[in-house]
Formats: structure tokens, sequence, C-alpha cells
């Protein structure tokens, strides 16, 4: 019996890009990629996985020389990128993660891991399992890591505290927050096949009954919320993030905290006046690589 097969996508190229390129290959294929990355000689391989190929290689080739052209010219420096299309073994694909997918903690108050990991957490610390799949977002991303660690600094023990997951992914960020004591824990997203696998992310830590997931379009929510929360996270592109700042400041308590990632460090700057011109002022920000994160409250 023939063994399924996937398809795989990548771009190595200098590790400076691999977040620009990532970016370009979600936008083209709608999966969230993988990275390996040769430290020694600096180079990365941004790898998205499909279990149907859209269209031809001919195009899709195309649309990755293109979209190379636009990281060049917006200052970056892929180098000689090569594009290599070829299919894989689900058997094999899935094997690889477990020699690069390493648990990850965000202070002594969270523990991310692989379900075949056998490492134990520290004494009161919250666990969140997540394997890597077709529908990525296992907070390996900076961005992620941002929201994480926020979630983990904004908990304040014994309070009720509210979160809204705006772009929920893998369900990562919900899961966590239902973890660490956030009630009541929302998480919304545009694609089903993100809120099918966040679901069963949340079934697989037990936080089903915690979190409300919602099949929703940003775009198409009421201008004006009856809901508010007290922390919320948008990890969405810069271009939703200021079209939509009315909804996403509609759904935040007066006192909240509004994370916002997913932005790259050029872009930012337009984001950050919205939101500050809307009455936030900025408390905590970072920039890794290409991206930058940020964390805003009511003046």
């Amino acid at each position: 019996m023939p063994h399924p097969s996937i398809h795989q996508i990548s771009v190595t190229t200098a590790s400076e890009s691999e977040d620009a390129i990532a970016a370009l290959l979600e936008r083209l294929f709608g999966e969230r990629p993988s990275v390996y990355c040769d430290a020694q000689k600096r180079m990365s391989t941004v790898s998205v996985y499909l279990q149907r190929f859209p269209g031809s290689r001919a195009q899709a080739n195309s649309q990755l020389r293109d979209g190379l052209k636009l990281i060049h010219g917006c200052g970056l420096r892929p180098g000689r990128a090569r594009i290599a299309f070829r299919r894989v073994r689900s058997e094999d694909w899935a094997e690889s993660w477990k020699k690069h997918f390493k648990p990850l903690e965000i202070g002594r108050a969270l523990l991310i891991k692989p379900t075949w990991s056998d490492r134990r957490p520290r004494l009161n610390q919250a666990v969140v399992v997540l394997d890597p799949g077709l529908s990525f977002g296992t907070g390996q991303h900076a961005t992620t890591t941002f929201c994480l660690e926020q979630l983990v600094t904004r908990r304040r023990p014994g309070d009720p505290q509210s979160f809204l997951d705006v772009g929920t992914g893998s369900g990562i960020l919900a899961i966590a927050a239902a973890k660490l004591g956030y009630r009541p824990v929302h998480a919304l997203d545009c694609d089903s096949t993100a809120i099918r696998v966040a679901k069963a992310n949340a079934l697989l830590n037990h936080a089903e009954g915690l979190i409300r997931f919602y099949h929703k379009d940003l775009r198409r929510m009421p201008a004006d919320s009856h809901r508010r929360f007290h922390l919320i996270c948008a990890n969405l592109a810069s271009d939703l993030l200021i079209e939509q700042s009315k909804r996403i400041l509609s759904l935040l308590e007066p006192n909240g905290i509004l994370v916002l990632a997913g932005t790259l460090a050029m872009q930012f700057a337009q984001v950050g006046n919205v939101y500050k011109a809307a009455g936030l002022r900025l408390i905590e920000t970072r920039t890794t690589k290409e991206w930058r994160s940020a964390a805003f409250c009511p003046k």
C-alpha cells in the first residue's frame, strides 16, 4: 500500500530574510510555514506543506519570484534564493519535526511542548501540549512568543481577567490563557480549518470547556461590541490592524491591555499611530528581525 504524501514548497534564503519569506509563503499558500536554520551557513529553509497543490508549479514559481523581488525592493537581502518543490511521505514529514520542535518555556509560569517530549513542568507551571501540523502556530515565531509572554506577565492570580484571541490559528494563545486562569476565554478566526484545528488542540489539552471558539471574520463583526475583554491579542497583518482598529478597540475593557503582533517593523509606526490617536499609549514593545510587537493600554 503506497504511503500518503504531501506537497512541500521550500525557499532557501539568507537567515536575515526568513521571516519575510515565511510571510510570503503564508500569504500565497494559506498555511503557516516551518523554518529550518543552518546557523553556520547563516541560511534558512522556509517550507509550507500542502495536502493539495494549488495551480501549477510554474504559476507558483512565478508568484514566488515576484514576491522575492518585492522583498528585495523593501531593503531586505534574501540572496540567491533557491525554490524547491517536492513530495514527501507524511510519515517522514511528521518525524522530521521531532528533531526541530523543542519545548518552549515562558518564564516559570508556562511550558509549551510537543506530545513526544518527556519534559516535566516546574512546580505550578501551566503546560500546553501542541504538535506541529499542517496548520502551524506552535509558539516558536517571535510574534507568538511575545503574545505568550504578555499572557504570563499580565496575569494577576486571583483576579478575574477575560481574554480574546483574534486570529487564533492553532489556538495556542487561547489554550495558554485558559491554562493560566483567564476566564472567560474567547477565540475567533476567519478560517474554518483553523477553528477545527484549534478545537482539536483544546481537546488535547483538556481545555475545550474553557474556551469559546468562533468562526468569524473580524471585518464582518458589529462595529461596536457589548462584550469587552481585559486582555486582547491580535496577531494580524498590519493592514487589517489599521482597517479594523475601531472594531478591535470596541472589544477592549476601559482599563484593558491590547497586544498587537504580526507587524513588520517598517510598518509599525503607521499601526502604532492609529492606536495612539485612538487614546492608547505604548507600554511595551520588542523588535525581532523584521517583526515588531507591542502592548498598549488606555492613557
